[in-house]
């Protein structure tokens, strides 16, 4: 079942809660020896609404009428308010031995033993918080891992394997669209042409 939350969102007042910078969180992830990505099972989901906001986004069935206990994934401002959740409940850890963006926790450290102590940090964070994970998503201790689009490890920063091969695949540019599409995959490189990034 699909709900279509349009009218609400246009009269909602936007929450300006800023989403971090993915260059900044990615530059400040790379470096470290030992990472683990962190996956919450269904995120947003996790986010209980306040009783008396559940009527705002109720919806009706043949079978009876129904309201959300739980923040839906297509409200306006849902984004923010779960960036706000994670900046509060891991803000002795975000930007320190954490990123996070949205969904998209890392978990970066030097040694091994500093990595099973921030990660024994974080989940009982995340139990204190009744927040729980999607293990099969979840990735511990790698040296090496995709995060926000990009490659990062000890080495640094490197581009997606998927994003070169994305480009590559495409058909030779015959129209104007085309040509803005290979150019917006182009530009999603720059940090990694020599004197295209500026």
């Amino acid at each position: 079942m699909c709900v279509d939350f349009i009218d609400l969102n246009k009269v909602c007042p936007k929450d300006f809660y800023p989403l971090p910078k993915i260059e900044r969180l990615v530059d400040s992830s790379a470096g470290y020896t030992m990472m683990s990505f962190l996956d919450a099972f269904s995120g947003y989901h996790q986010i209980q609404i306040v009783e008396q906001d559940d009527k705002h986004i109720s919806f009706i069935t043949d079978h009876g009428t129904f309201c959300y206990t739980v923040l839906p994934f297509d409200l306006k401002n849902t984004g923010a308010t779960y960036q706000r959740m994670i900046n509060t409940i891991f803000r002795r850890q975000t930007g320190c031995n954490m990123e996070a963006y949205v969904d998209d926790l890392l978990i970066k450290s030097q040694s091994g033993v500093d990595h099973l102590e921030v990660l024994r940090e974080t989940l009982e964070t995340y139990r204190a918080h009744n927040i729980r994970l999607n293990p099969s998503k979840s990735i511990f201790g790698a040296a090496y891992r995709k995060f926000l689009g990009h490659m990062v490890s000890a080495r640094g920063i490197e581009v997606n394997p998927k994003t070169i091969k994305a480009i590559l695949d495409l058909d030779p540019p015959r129209i104007i669209t085309n040509i803005q599409k290979l150019n917006g995959r182009i530009t999603a490189l720059s940090r990694f042409i020599s004197k295209m990034g500026g």
